[in-house]
């Protein structure tokens, strides 16, 4: 087994838990937030798919899918065309709604293209430094890992509220109760 072999395997892994905690959920449930100042699952698996959108983007010297794509003019959300969901306040947070199909495609479309540059890297790619502004310097190695790791992050913390929804009467918990 090659390092690229592992990290296909990871990427492969959030991608499962992605589509667990959406699957069979409709538009409502996946933005219910738990309390006002939560995520939602939509907003978790968007930030979580931007992120390494981003992050892949910018590994492979290219534009990513969310602008370059055509994914920021299908999900037409009211937020900056550029934002990713790093510092989001809870208000930013409650303007991130989509249906579960638009949720995975894009997630789906993003982890496609990860796993093709993945796919076609060599070990001593992985010590490519691709961010020296840091000490020590971040190389490409560690930028996958830190991706990998915040989307398994994100994707526990859906499959939690999704557990939550799911206990609470009628499947879900009362949207009027957080608002």
């Amino acid at each position: 087994m090659h390092s690229a072999d592992i990290l296909i395997d990871a990427f492969d892994r959030v991608r499962g838990a992605v589509h667990e905690a959406v699957d069979g959920l409709d538009e409502e449930a996946l933005s219910h937030r738990l309390d006002p100042a939560a995520n939602s699952i939509a907003w978790l698996v968007w930030h979580l798919t931007r992120v390494q959108d981003e992050h892949l983007a910018e590994l492979q010297s290219a534009e990513s899918l969310w602008t370059g794509r055509g994914w920021f003019e299908r999900f037409d959300l009211p937020i900056d065309r550029e934002a990713t969901g790093y510092g989001d306040t809870p208000a930013a947070v409650a303007r991130i709604s989509a249906p579960p199909e638009l949720l995975t495609g894009y997630h789906d479309a993003v982890h496609a293209r990860t796993v093709r540059f993945v796919g076609a890297l060599v070990d001593r790619d992985l010590d490519a430094v691709v961010d020296a502004n840091w000490d020590p310097p971040v190389t490409m190695g560690v930028r996958l890992v830190s991706v990998i790791a915040d989307d398994l992050q994100h994707a526990g913390q859906a499959a939690f509220v999704r557990g939550i929804l799911s206990r609470a009467p009628a499947g879900r918990a009362d949207p009027a109760a957080t608002r």
